[in-house]
């Protein structure tokens, strides 16, 4: 089955400790969009500038991303740029550029409305939840969101939560958007906002999931060769939702399995700037890191 992304593609600034790369492909919808079309067909609603390189969407195209729903509009592209020192566990934004992107408002094509796999890449709380309601039929629909919507648009994003299947929050905004520290406990907390399903990423730590019948732990894959962070969370998004439309169902076990392959796809993209390493694996190079990432955890 087909899997839809609606969120942003930018145009990336990076410094890390390996280097610095300007004006590189990014956004969320763009990492998430390499990553799932590793396991099923991927449907991009987004938006870009003038100025946006044609080769970047004939790259999409050559992935077998259909793009019919990114469209130019006048204007310049999104653009972020950061900065990541020692660990590199936290980006330093430097700058922020939304352009084209701040004032879009997401109109799905009647050709992606029957999609049952929908991930809602963040962005304004009732942006996503305009989208989430173009798609009624979807069989599943999961929601990112961070701080800033949980500090400053609560009450948009409590409405957004009360109408999708699942939403994907790092442990820190899982904390922030309960109040609770204990992160079984506070993805029990999300649940109870309207979510069936609480997907918590933590980091080099891995992964939760916590629905009203389960509770699972993913470890990170043991990469030794991280250069660039940027996008490994939307691309955890892509391969956990790319899985579970290749699968077409939506159970604890899958779950369970779409967790796993997120964790591992996103070890893949930290290994090199911008989407360099999605772009060269395969689902075969994923699978077989999942195999590896059994035989390290196995008793």
């Amino acid at each position: 089955m087909t899997v839809l992304v609606v969120g942003s593609v930018a145009l990336d600034t990076v410094e890390t400790p390996f280097g610095r790369m300007e004006e590189i492909l990014g956004g969320s919808a763009s990492y998430f969009s390499y990553a799932a079309r590793l396991f099923a067909p991927v449907q991009l609603v987004g938006v870009v500038g003038e100025d946006f390189p044609q080769e970047h969407v004939e790259e999409f195209r050559r992935r077998g991303i259909d793009v019919a729903g990114l469209i130019r509009e006048p204007g310049r592209t999104f653009r972020w740029w950061g900065r990541y020192r020692g660990a590199m566990n936290v980006a330093e934004t430097l700058d922020v550029q939304l352009n084209v992107f701040g004032e879009f408002q997401p109109e799905v094509p009647d050709e992606y409305r029957d999609a049952e796999f929908v991930f809602l890449a963040n962005a304004a709380p009732e942006v996503q939840l305009q989208v989430r309601r173009q798609i009624p039929g979807a069989r599943l629909v999961v929601a990112d969101t961070m701080n800033f919507w949980i500090e400053n648009e609560r009450e948009g994003l409590l409405a957004l939560l009360a109408e999708v299947d699942g939403v994907v929050v790092n442990d820190q905004e899982a904390r922030q958007l309960t109040g609770v520290q204990n992160l079984i406990l506070a993805a029990r907390e999300v649940l109870a906002l309207g979510p069936r399903l609480v997907v918590v990423k933590k980091g080099e730590h891995g992964a939760m999931l916590v629905t009203e019948t389960d509770l699972f732990m993913v470890p990170a894959y043991p990469t030794t060769a991280v250069k660039d962070p940027t996008g490994a969370g939307d691309s955890f998004a892509g391969g956990m939702m790319g899985h579970l439309a290749r699968c077409g169902e939506v159970t604890d076990v899958h779950l369970r399995e779409a967790l796993a392959f997120g964790t591992v796809v996103a070890s893949l993209t930290v290994e090199d700037f911008s989407l360099r390493r999605l772009a060269a694996c395969s689902t075969r190079e994923v699978e077989d890191r999942l195999t590896e990432l059994r035989q390290m955890t196995r008793l």
